[in-house]
């Protein structure tokens, strides 16, 4: 099977945004995901932060993976992917130096598009991981990116949630956003259509929708009218994949056990208990 030049599909991701529109993404995780996701005919593919960091360190989504670590994995997807892969850059790994750095590696890998985002990471100790950074701030991340970019394919979405902040803060946020020039806006914490209708009538740029299967949000109609390209409904397919290799792994041997949940299985094996101890035991007194 030949490969897709990087170009090719980040040309591809462009003509998307700009086709009106409104496309599903599938959560590719390694090599083989992403085959199998073109081959059902997805036109996008996400390779998730959290879902890294359980592949690559079976460790929670505590900004433990490293921007060399997240490459190595975008770089192996990206060597066969016949489909556009948004990476999902979390903050990008530090300040806006550190951002430029991220781009420069992940422009290499071949992915298409990225999200960088302006949530406080590392979470501090006894704050919420939802905490964001002040906008002047997040605004000069995303102008050290576009400066950092050498192919002007690949897009850059600025990532803010909006379920965490006021209607008059999103609508600020997005707007100093799109006037850095970011090439779209990806938001989370959309509650209904009203409230992406109140956050986004200012934006003339596409939008991308973290909603992570919000039935109150599923009309793929109105969301492309709306302005919306890309919708990510969560990472359904790698928490599968954790479930089947545990079932499959006990059967054979013969293990009468609870039938965890996906979502237990990842808490059990990603160890995030230890490291919530090791938190409380090192990080509390910066509290």
């Amino acid at each position: 099977m030949q490969p897709i030049s990087h170009n090719t599909l980040r040309r591809e991701f462009r003509r998307l945004m700009a086709s009106g529109g409104c496309y599903a993404t599938a959560s590719v995780f390694d090599p083989m995901s992403a085959r199998i996701a073109a081959d059902l005919g997805f036109e996008l593919g996400i390779l998730g932060g959290s879902v890294a960091s359980l592949q690559v360190l079976a460790a929670p989504d505590f900004a433990l993976i490293t921007l060399s670590e997240f490459v190595e994995q975008a770089v192996r997807i990206g060597r066969v992917a016949r489909l556009p892969v948004i990476a999902d850059a979390d903050h990008g790994y530090g300040n806006a130096l550190n951002v430029m750095r991220t781009i420069t590696e992940l422009e290499r890998s071949g992915i298409a598009a990225l999200t960088i985002e302006d949530t406080l990471l590392p979470a501090k100790f006894g704050h919420k991981s939802t905490d964001l950074i002040e906008t002047p701030e997040a605004v000069g991340k995303i102008r050290a990116a576009l400066d950092a970019r050498v192919d002007a394919d690949m897009a850059i979405f600025a990532r803010t949630h909006a379920g965490v902040i006021g209607p008059d803060e999103v609508i600020a946020r997005t707007r100093a956003y799109e006037k850095a020039g970011a090439d779209g806006i990806c938001l989370v914490g959309i509650e209904d259509f009203d409230h992406l209708e109140r956050v986004t009538g200012h934006l003339a740029i596409p939008l991308m929708l973290v909603t992570y299967g919000n039935p109150k949000l599923r009309d793929r109609e109105r969301l492309a009218r709306m302005g919306v390209r890309v919708v990510v409904n969560g990472h359904a397919a790698y928490f599968a994949a954790i479930k089947a290799t545990y079932d499959c792994l006990r059967e054979q041997r013969q293990i009468d056990a609870y039938d965890l949940s996906a979502s237990e299985l990842s808490v059990k094996y990603s160890t995030a208990e230890e490291y919530m101890v090791w938190a409380e035991k090192y990080m509390r007194v910066m509290e």
